[in-house]
């Protein structure tokens, strides 16, 4: 059923209609499905039979038939009671954290009004951000659930890799890509979380016992932090101390001081790639071993990119706006293979030392995005200062496979800020527990801080 706009979506939605849920086929079962009643928006790179799935740009939608089958991930949504709402605007071929899109417009950041809304997921955010649906889906390869959760003052979860089906999605970069979800209240994204996550096996702990677990310990590496910058009114470090310690005791908090230099230590193969970082990479405003980890995620990815989309980008010649444009360009231009091997074993020897230290159910907990949302049309090389500090960030879940969850603390002076915590692979419903747990506390700790500015 298509539906008309109203003007006042905000410029979430690339088209609007109605996908019913799905009729239950099990007549045993007397309570109502688990979405029962919710509504849900669907970034557009994710199939919808009979519908032309856009990616972003028009050449995209031009160039390519109507879907002929609907992505199990919105099957699932449906199945479990929820309706879905229509198809969200993204930043074009999912290669922009920023969330501008030069061809159907910018997405208006409702909780930062003049601000970018984030990318690429950027009209899912906003779709929920604007109370236009109870949650969205949107994918996450670099970090595009993450960024606009932070930048709209909403919670998104980009789940450990390769447990949700990314089948009849478009592929951004399969070594990264991950199908995560958007929601305003915690409850929501828990029960979300629930029925996208496979089932719990039958030899595990159920889900009752696994919220009921504790984190043994809370890592907040200081050094994170610092890419923030020198504001003095910024309290986020503080403010997620003092509420870790207030609800899993002082006992339970981990200074680690600098994970930079844990990366350094057993990340062996990562040297090879401290010497050619660009100078803001190497400057005091980032951590230069984080920098290093977020260059080989992100050559990594433009190399899957390039296998996914070359032919399609050289037959076309698609119009794209600026800054995707470049991107696209330089990798689809981009020789890598010769270091492939040394790639490789930087993620591979990078997993095993972050499984290692969040081992025994341990969390760690980082800024999501180094400072407020960029604003509209900032100038291109602050931006690209930007974009190399939240890399930094947004490239240990990544590079990773970990699951990270962002959490809005409030809005000081009227711009969203936020944390994130992570958690080992697989550990995607203890995480969202552990969230539920801390964030009373981290909102009273920002208020008292903050005061009502937030």
């Amino acid at each position: 059923m298509e539906m008309q706009g109203n003007g006042d979506d905000h410029g979430a939605f690339m088209e609007k209609f109605l996908l019913p849920p799905s009729p239950s086929s099990d007549h045993q079962q007397p309570q109502q499905p688990p979405l029962h009643g919710l509504t849900f928006a669907i970034k557009d790179i994710f199939d919808v039979a009979g519908r032309v799935t856009g990616f972003g740009t028009p050449d995209w939608a031009r160039t390519h038939a109507p879907a002929a089958a609907t992505a199990p991930a919105v099957l699932a949504a449906l199945a479990a009671g929820a309706t879905g709402v229509g198809k969200t605007v993204m930043d074009e071929m999912a290669y922009s954290i920023n969330g501008e899109n030069a061809q159907y417009g910018t997405p208006a950041n409702p909780c930062a009004p003049g601000r970018v809304p984030g990318g690429s997921s950027s009209g899912s955010a906003v779709a929920v951000a604007a109370s236009l649906a109870d949650f969205a889906l949107g994918t996450d390869t670099g970090g595009s659930v993450r960024v606009p959760a932070a930048y709209c003052g909403i919670f998104g979860l980009r789940p450990s890799h390769g447990l949700v089906s990314t089948e009849n999605v478009v592929p951004m970069a399969q070594m990264f890509d991950t199908v995560g979800w958007f929601a305003r209240d915690l409850p929501t994204l828990s029960r979300v979380t629930d029925v996208m996550l496979p089932p719990v096996p039958a030899a595990a702990d159920d889900d009752a016992e696994i919220r009921r677990r504790r984190p043994s310990r809370v890592i907040i590496p200081a050094d994170c932090f610092k890419i923030l910058g020198s504001s003095d009114d910024d309290h986020t470090y503080e403010i997620l101390n003092a509420s870790a310690a207030k609800v899993f005791g002082s006992d339970a908090v981990v200074d680690n001081g600098n994970l930079g230099d844990f990366v350094s230590s057993n990340v062996p193969s990562i040297g090879k790639f401290m010497t050619d970082l660009s100078a803001v990479e190497a400057s005091s405003s980032c951590v230069p071993p984080l920098s290093a980890i977020s260059r080989v995620m992100r050559v990594l990815q433009r190399s899957e990119f390039k296998s996914n989309h070359a032919e399609w980008f050289n037959t076309v010649k698609p119009n794209l706006g600026p800054g995707i444009r470049e991107r696209v360009q330089e990798a689809i231009a981009s020789e890598d293979e010769s270091a492939m091997d040394d790639l490789h074993a930087v993620r591979t020897e990078f997993k095993s030392a972050l499984a290692t230290l969040l081992k025994d159910d341990k969390i760690l907990a980082i800024p999501t995005v180094p400072g407020a949302p960029p604003k509209l049309c900032m100038d291109a090389a602050l931006l690209e200062d930007f974009r190399a500090r939240a890399f930094s960030l947004l490239s240990i879940a990544g590079l990773s496979g970990f699951c990270q969850v962002s959490i809005p603390l409030g809005t000081p002076d009227g711009v969203p800020v936020s944390v994130s915590l992570l958690a080992g692979h697989g550990g995607d419903r203890f995480l969202v527990a552990v969230a539920q747990e801390l964030h009373e506390a981290l909102q009273a700790e920002a208020a008292a801080a903050w005061g009502s500015s937030a």
